[in-house]
């Protein structure tokens, strides 16, 4: 199929470098942030690199959103949540009924958005387990070994229907390991609640993930923060697609052996002074738990205490 990339970050670069080099299929990326357009027409590619090796130079054709003129077969986005909205106002231009489109963007909120432009059965959110780093304008790194990782996606609809299957195939062929589901709340929620654990501490403490897996308590945090999670997803009528234990487990597992020096994406955007996704993340746990009468009091905590740290950027010199 041809794919159409809507942002053109680190896990924009990501999925759609390897479509183009392990799937052999046809990629344009469409990205609205001027310096990373300019930066990758005037080196004539974006930089990819694995692990801070072997960076090289990888070809792309990339557009502005009121530039493009393609008619892909399937979209990925990867925006950021307090972005999206925008973004796909500009690109509404590009959408037909025709298309598919698929997101594993962080946190929750993004799908009510797509919906907008797309109809249920068109829409398929995704979970990617893969760590990625944006250096700067038009240079990636992807951190982890070729294959590493895994990803999980669900139609909307929760059939499994021709669509999903063909992005499934080019995923596969891609090396990105994709999980086909039929639980798609249960699906997206599994990553957010991930996030919630791994994402917002080592933000907050400023840590790799390897880092934060070696305090002797962090398991018991992880602990703490799951069970508020699964307990407001329960109240919610939420199955998720995997137990409490295994999503503990998870985290220590992705934190001690899959991306042990992995600054999470959260970190990344805290630690350039950019409003972090805290709100999708903890913040619509907090809120998912209240509006089924339970009281998610760390997650409320934590989602105070990063936007007390965003604050606080005005105050150092």
């Amino acid at each position: 199929m041809h794919y159409g990339i809507i942002g053109a970050g680190a896990m924009g670069y990501r999925f759609g470098v390897l479509l183009q080099e392990n799937a052999g299929v046809k990629v344009d990326f469409i990205d609205a942030w001027q310096p990373n357009v300019e930066k990758v027409r005037e080196q004539g590619g974006v930089y990819a690199a694995r692990n801070h090796e072997n960076r090289h130079l990888v070809p792309i054709d990339i557009f502005y959103p009121e530039e493009y003129k393609g008619q892909p077969d399937a979209w990925i986005i990867f925006v950021k949540q307090m972005q999206l909205a925008d973004v796909l106002k500009r690109c509404a231009p590009l959408f037909n009924d025709q298309q598919i489109a698929f997101s594993a963007m962080n946190g929750m909120g993004h799908i009510d958005k797509i919906r907008q432009y797309f109809a249920d059965d068109k829409v398929i959110g995704g979970t990617a387990m893969i760590a990625t780093v944006l250096n700067g304008p038009g240079d990636v790194d992807f951190i982890g070994e070729a294959g590493a990782g895994e990803m999980h996606m669900a139609n909307y609809t929760e059939e499994i229907n021709p669509q999903i299957k063909a992005v499934e195939a080019d995923f596969k062929a891609a090396n990105l390991n994709p999980i086909v589901t039929d639980n798609f709340m249960g699906t997206l929620m599994a990553k957010v609640v991930f996030n919630a654990v791994v994402n917002t501490l080592c933000t907050m403490f400023e840590l790799t993930m390897g880092q934060f897996i070696e305090y002797p308590g962090a398991k018991k945090m992880a602990t703490q923060l799951m069970n508020e999670s699964y307990d407001a997803c329960e109240r919610a009528g939420i199955q998720m697609i995997a137990t409490r234990q295994e999503e503990i487990d998870s985290v220590d597992y992705v934190s001690r052996i899959g991306n042990p020096l992995h600054y999470p994406s959260m970190y990344q955007d805290f630690s350039k002074g950019r409003p972090t996704e805290v709100d999708y993340i903890n913040g619509y746990i907090a809120k998912l738990g209240r509006e089924h009468d339970y009281v998610c009091r760390t997650h409320e905590f934590i989602t105070h205490e990063v936007h007390l740290a965003e604050m606080m950027r005005k105050y150092k010199k």
